[in-house]
């Protein structure tokens, strides 16, 4: 089963490293990671998709949870959630076909067409993983993809819930 992590990290260098190495030693694969600083320079958010059963993403929560750099983690999985992720897409559009392009282009609101040079149309969509597969599929039917780029999936609980990042490993390693 796909499942969303989402870890509150100290933004150092080293952190990701760990993690990923975490993740590798132990043999489970992320599908998709994305890493950036918060709001607060000290704490960066780590998103990423992995998949497994509960039992396998327990154990991953468990194992994260000891590294020192981690200062929460939260399965998104199954809170009320916002996940996004951002497409760049190089498109190859024949002349034949821009009929075609410009009707899909309609169908997604969220698309934008960012340059063109020639017969290459450059296209940014953000949506969820799988609005972006379903994205992907039906443009590679009205012209040939030269060249793509996904972001991974970034995602936070709704509303005022959030990830805690008032860890007292913070407040102790920072004082």
């Amino acid at each position: 089963m796909r499942r969303i992590i989402s870890i509150l990290l100290q933004n150092e260098a080293g952190a990701l490293a760990r993690v990923a190495g975490m993740f590798s030693a132990r043999g489970y694969n992320i599908e998709s990671l994305t890493v950036a600083p918060t709001h607060d320079e000290a704490i960066s958010r780590l998103t990423l998709v992995t998949a497994g059963s509960d039992a396998v993403i327990d154990q991953i929560i468990k194992q994260s949870r000891k590294l020192i750099e981690v200062l929460e983690i939260a399965d998104l999985t199954s809170l009320d959630h916002i996940e996004t992720e951002l497409l760049i897409l190089k498109l190859e559009v024949r002349a034949e076909a821009l009929g075609a392009f410009v009707g899909a282009l309609r169908k997604y609101p969220r698309a934008q067409v960012i340059d063109i040079t020639g017969s290459v149309r450059t296209i940014e969509f953000t949506g969820s993983g799988a609005e972006v597969g379903e994205f992907l599929a039906a443009f590679a039917k009205i012209g040939e993809i030269v060249e793509l780029a996904r972001s991974g999936t970034a995602a936070v609980e709704r509303g005022l819930s959030v990830l805690s990042h008032a860890s007292p490993r913070l407040r102790l390693q920072s004082a």
